[in-house]
């Protein structure tokens, strides 16, 4: 079965899961939390949550157009803004796991052909209208919908829309097209806007997350005021909050620095000895394991020949990029993505830095004095990073030539095209992270990876829930694309938030998510 992948601009905003395989075992998935886990500098505000006042975020969008759809989403900012005013059926815990939220119970069935989600009792709407499971079968619907076209269908493509059926007001059943088993349905479901009334407008959005809409205007600020009817008793704690939209860092950074705003999302790490020496400003550092790499596309040469790719990834000095390219918030990789599931195989050798071999090898391959382009988007660490492999590379007599273009061009029809180019993903488990990349199905596999084997052994673990029996069918397609794939995943990224002092709940996680956990957040004075 194909399964198509979201728009290809997500990559940087979806998030990651480790474990699930193991609540799967049982085929309940049950409401989990989890100690917040990663580093934050001192200086935070301490003591009990207050209530009252506005919070205030400053975030990175230079799209005039953005909105407030829950399940059509246009640029960061109206992603961000959809955390205020949508609830889920699941989020992502500190973790990187998916924990239920309106929903109290999903149950897998024994084939994995079906899942069964129950809500809440008792949930409201901003509105007043109670949450049913006839506004869970709209969102759904809603967003599988080909005519609104979300960026958001490909994660529930494999869903059979028109076998969704209701038991009762609070419990939904899903089944897969064509008789598919598929394990990973809490993940995707985690990773689209939420549950939305039957009666949705996205000109007047109405959600069940934490704050409703009072203003908004596109390009420039949005503001929230407080749902007091929220899921989550005594939450959120702040009267307002507002998102203020910048062009650039430059100028977000500023407006920290003199408190006109209180947070800053994803600020780059150069970013983090400037804000050390600020008496109202720290920094929290949250390890994840989002990837930053570079995509070789198989079905062109070079990279058609397995030498060359070999050698191309022996040319990669790891630890530099990052300590470069990331300076030093991070570190280094295998070429393997989700290294957090419970089926990763950790016993792989690390990949070494080896120019002697690396040079070897190009010869054998007749690339000798090899020159390629490397295209990289607007990311800065992207940008970065291409620039320095570029000079690891000379090392080994191979020019390559960076060319960065704008988003349009990057996350366009073209990007399957491209020769080399830069990569990255903010992780999900083994199986929905394939989806989106190289595993069979993806409209998004710019490697051109295909393998017959590969292909027959993800099919299969799509459809097994339990652990144990899936892990060595994740190992053996992990030594094939550590021995023939197209991905050189170099490093893994640290999340830097800065946060002003007077705001207090910002914990460091496994996410990139502790600044848009808005119903946490609070105001100290």
């Amino acid at each position: 079965m194909t399964v198509p992948s979201p728009d290809p601009s997500r990559r940087r905003f979806l998030g990651a899961t480790a474990g699930l395989g193991v609540l799967l075992g049982s085929g309940l998935l049950t409401a989990c939390g989890g100690p917040d886990t990663g580093s934050a500098a001192g200086g935070a505000a301490s003591g009990k949550p207050r209530r009252g006042g506005r919070i205030r975020l400053g975030i990175i969008d230079v799209n005039q157009n953005g909105d407030l759809d829950a399940h059509k989403p246009i640029g960061n900012g109206s992603i961000i803004r959809g955390f205020a005013l949508y609830a889920k059926p699941w989020e992502w815990n500190a973790q990187m796991q998916p924990a239920l939220t309106l929903a109290e119970s999903a149950e897998i069935s024994p084939d994995a052909r079906t899942w069964t989600v129950r809500l809440k009792q008792g949930l409201e709407f901003h509105n007043g209208k109670t949450v049913t499971a006839d506004d869970f079968v709209f969102s759904a619907r809603r967003l599988t919908d080909p005519e609104l076209a979300s960026p958001y269908a490909g994660l529930l493509s494999y869903v059979d829309r028109d076998r969704i059926q209701k038991l009762d007001d609070r419990t939904v059943r899903f089944h897969f097209r064509n008789g598919m088993a598929f394990v990973p349905f809490p993940e995707n479901f985690t990773n689209f806007g939420g549950i939305v009334p039957v009666d949705y407008d996205p000109r007047k959005p109405v959600g069940a997350g934490p704050y409703k809409l009072k203003e908004f205007t596109p390009g420039q600020r949005s503001l929230f005021t407080r749902f007091e009817n929220y899921f989550r008793p005594g939450q959120p704690y702040a009267d307002e909050l507002e998102i203020i939209d910048f062009k650039d860092e430059q100028s977000r950074i500023a407006a920290l620095q003199s408190g006109q705003i209180d947070l800053a999302n994803g600020i780059a790490a150069d970013q983090i000895r400037l804000l050390g020496s600020s008496d109202a400003v720290h920094t929290v550092v949250s390890r994840t394991n989002g990837w930053q790499g570079f995509e070789l596309n198989l079905s062109k040469p070079p990279f058609d020949d397995e030498k060359v790719r070999t050698a191309f990834r022996l040319l990669v000095d790891r630890q530099d990029l990052v300590d470069r390219a990331l300076s030093g918030q991070g570190r280094i990789a295998n070429d393997l993505y989700s290294p957090q599931d419970p089926t990763f195989d950790t016993s792989l050798p690390q990949r070494p830095y080896d120019v002697a071999r690396a040079k070897k090898l190009l010869r054998e391959a007749g690339a000798k004095d090899l020159t390629v382009e490397l295209v990289t988007g607007p990311d800065p660490t992207s940008e970065s990073a291409a620039l320095v492999f570029a000079t690891q590379a000379r090392k080994a007599g191979v020019t390559i030539n960076v060319k960065k273009v704008d988003s349009a061009t990057f996350d366009g029809p073209q990007r399957t095209d491209f020769t080399l180019s830069t990569g990255e993903l903010l992780t999900e488990s083994f199986l929905v992270t394939g989806l989106h990349l190289d595993a069979p199905g993806s409209n998004n596999n710019k490697t051109h990876f295909s393998d017959p084997r590969f292909t027959k052994l993800f099919n299969q673990a799509l459809g097994e829930p339990d652990v144990a029996k899936r892990t060595p069918l994740v190992h053996e397609m992990q030594q094939i694309q550590y021995d023939k794939g197209g991905l050189i995943i170099w490093g893994f990224v640290n999340n830097v938030d800065a946060v002003a002092k007077r705001i207090g709940g910002v914990t460091a996680e496994h996410t990139q998510f502790p600044l848009w956990r808005f119903e946490k957040l609070w105001v100290a004075g």
